[in-house]
């Protein structure tokens, strides 16, 4: 698990499909406008122009292109079919023979449709994130959820998973500690005085535990927050 705020489960369906789209969303992302079918018809083959299709069409839903088209839900690969008029969808298979071809499209379309690197935005994401935990107090996987969102309405290719946890759980977290610096600046010298002896550890009990207790909940709630003031 890369951070502790994503389930194993989360993470793996981080861009990538989980089960087969539903029809609302294969009519959103996977319909084929008069622009997609000008790029995919320049494709002579009926397997290169089913292939250019679907990673066309899977970056614009996940957000990265796909790494294997095998692993697209049939789903997908025959509603892409029926309306490219590719009777055997199966043609697919040979779309996969030949590793430069899918690396030639990917390149092609990251050029037409001006997807750009984690690395050019992620400056001005840190900042977006920074300002919306700030306003807004919301939990770390909320505020992943809506960074992935970010980044795909601006088609931004998708980190890896562990690389946007990290930025948004040390964002968040720096978020917080200047919270807490704020709200500590309001208080008067014995209020103050009261919450640093809460920092002096008592005897018997370890550091690290304190360490812990310093730390606010990884889920804003009611017993996250119970827990803590119970341990």
């Amino acid at each position: 698990m890369p951070v502790e705020f994503l389930t194993d489960e989360q993470a793996a369906g981080y861009a990538a499909f989980r089960g087969a789209p539903s029809r609302s969303e294969l009519e959103r992302f996977f319909f084929l406008d008069d622009a997609d079918r000008e790029l995919v018809e320049s494709k002579r083959r009926a397997h290169n122009r089913l292939g250019f299709a679907v990673q066309l069409t899977t970056v614009r839903f996940l957000g990265v292109f796909p790494e294997d088209a095998a692993g697209v839900p049939v789903e997908v690969v025959d509603y892409l079919a029926g309306q490219l008029g590719i009777v055997d969808s199966t043609v697919l298979e040979a779309y996969g023979e030949r590793e430069k071809t899918r690396f030639e499209h990917m390149w092609e379309l990251r050029r037409l449709l001006e997807y750009r690197e984690f690395a050019e935005v992620e400056a001005e994401l840190r900042a977006w994130v920074d300002a919306r935990a700030w306003t807004t107090g919301e939990g770390p996987k909320a505020l992943f959820d809506a960074a992935v969102g970010w980044l795909r309405e601006r088609r931004v290719l998708l980190p890896g998973v562990t690389t946007l946890a990290r930025l948004v759980a040390s964002v968040r977290e720096a978020a917080n500690q200047r919270l807490w610096d704020t709200l500590y600046g309001l208080l008067n010298i014995g209020q103050r005085a009261v919450l640093d002896s809460l920092l002096v550890v008592p005897a018997g009990q370890r550091v690290s535990e304190l360490d812990r207790l310093r730390r606010g909940p990884v889920r804003v709630s009611g017993p996250q927050m119970k827990r803590r003031c119970s341990s």
